[in-house]
């Protein structure tokens, strides 16, 4: 059936990815967002291949690249004076003219989060179905057999003006308004929400250092039972982003009287504040979490709406965008009646976007977390990790077989940062359009 028109809830990354993929399909799409504006705070992200395949989808690869950069690759180092490179994955770059040959194509790029947002805002407001309702709070919602709704609070741009109520309604509309949802609370409760919340206290920085001295790659993840943390760069201008495991159960207060002593403990150089230019401090607590559906009726959940891990290895946005791409592929084969069953194919969404949280970013992320403090030290995780010992196998040329290679690749790719894994293993991404009858 043609769809007369799609609401998403939240003008994040991926509602306005899923916003811009539809519109270009032809489809109405309302775009409603709490805030007054997009989040600017310049927010760390690697996009790995999986994404950059539906940025192309889009058509805003080539901005993202233009504006963004490949990263060098990734190592994992110890806590010793020389910080000291114990594995490392290199992404080279192509040569002139090779940028779009395989296996380049869809190389990783890294560009902040709210530079992302722009780009993706603009194109979005190019397109003729496409509009961004900015101010609008949902309050509660609602269906029947024929539409859904939600029920909004409007505030004016400048805040200014009386709250006014109003109700937006759609044949399906689409959560995808982040790890406090108010659409997946009101389908399953405010406490409803399957996991658990990691004991570890994670403080996310962002600063200016100059790293240059000390051989940094342009991401690095450095492996000690107190001391783990990851130091990626972020944007051409040298901003990096730090991200540190931190004591748990002390004040926001308190975890910004130690920085300086964090900074001096774990960077390069032991700097002292005047050494380096402080941007965000952001305290926070990393969760592991899946709703117990992502489809109810006319009511569908994505991203972080619908999932969380931790951020160590990108896994979190990565897996966002590749529910948006799944998603994008369902309501296409909708309303061009290619998928004549609406709610087989809005269950097979579920299934597969909840399966692979479960088989793959959930029990990947955890690791790619717990291997950086769970050893008493470095030498002990080389020994151990089986990651670790496929790297350093791979590093001696004594990977051999075949097998060992595609592991490696797998592996790969689940870290941020990371060198350029194999374009075809796209393991998050699931295709929908096989599960189109009337192709």
């Amino acid at each position: 059936m043609a769809l007369s028109k799609i609401v998403i809830v939240g003008a994040g990354p991926s509602g306005l990815l899923l916003a811009l993929l539809l519109a270009r399909a032809g489809i109405t799409v309302e775009l409603l967002e709490m805030t007054s504006a997009l989040d600017t705070n310049p927010r760390a992200s690697h996009y790995t291949p999986e994404s950059c395949i539906e940025f192309e989808r889009a058509g805003i690869l080539a901005q993202v690249r233009a504006e963004g950069f490949s990263p060098n690759g990734v190592s994992w180092r110890k806590m010793d004076e020389a910080k000291t490179r114990l594995v490392a994955l290199r992404n080279p770059d192509p040569a002139p003219g090779q940028e779009d040959d395989e296996p380049f194509r869809y190389r990783m790029v890294c560009l902040p989060l709210h530079r992302l947002g722009k780009i993706l805002e603009t194109a979005v407001l190019a397109q003729p179905t496409a509009s961004i309702r900015y101010g609008y709070k949902v309050i509660d919602i609602g269906q029947d057999s024929s539409k859904a709704w939600v029920d909004v609070e409007v505030t004016a741009p400048d805040g200014s003006g009386p709250i006014t109520p109003a109700r937006v309604e759609a044949d399906y509309i689409i959560g995808c308004d982040g790890a406090n949802s108010i659409i997946r609370r009101r389908l399953f409760g405010d406490w409803e929400f399957p996991g658990f919340t990691w004991d570890k206290q994670i403080v996310a920085t962002n600063m200016y250092y100059d790293f240059t001295p000390y051989g940094y790659d342009d991401s690095q993840f450095f492996v000690h039972p107190e001391h783990w943390h990851m130091v990626a760069k972020i944007q051409t201008d040298g901003l990096h982003r730090v991200t540190y495991g931190e004591i748990a159960g002390l004040t926001t207060e308190e975890l910004r009287a130690r920085q300086p002593g964090k900074f001096r403990d774990i960077l390069p150089g032991n700097p002292e504040p005047g050494e380096y230019k402080l941007v965000n401090f952001s305290p926070y607590k990393v969760h592991q979490r899946c709703a117990e559906r992502m489809r109810v009726g006319r009511f569908v959940l994505a991203a972080d709406a619908a999932h969380l891990c931790n951020p160590f290895g990108g896994l979190g946005l990565t897996g966002g965008i590749a529910d948006v791409g799944s998603l994008y592929e369902t309501l296409v084969g909708i309303d061009t009646g290619r998928a004549a069953d609406a709610d087989a194919i809005l269950d097979r969404y579920d299934t597969e976007r909840r399966r692979i949280w479960h088989d793959i970013i959930n029990p990947t992320s955890q690791e790619n977390m717990r291997r950086l403090f769970v050893y008493p030290d470095a030498d002990e995780a080389m020994k151990k990790d089986t990651f670790f010992k496929m790297l350093k196998r791979m590093e001696k040329g004594q990977a051999g077989v075949a097998g060992d290679e595609v592991e490696a690749e797998e592996e790969e790719k689940e870290e941020e940062g990371g060198g350029e894994p194999n374009p075809g293993m796209v393991s998050l991404r699931y295709d929908m359009t096989q599960h189109y009858d009337n192709v």
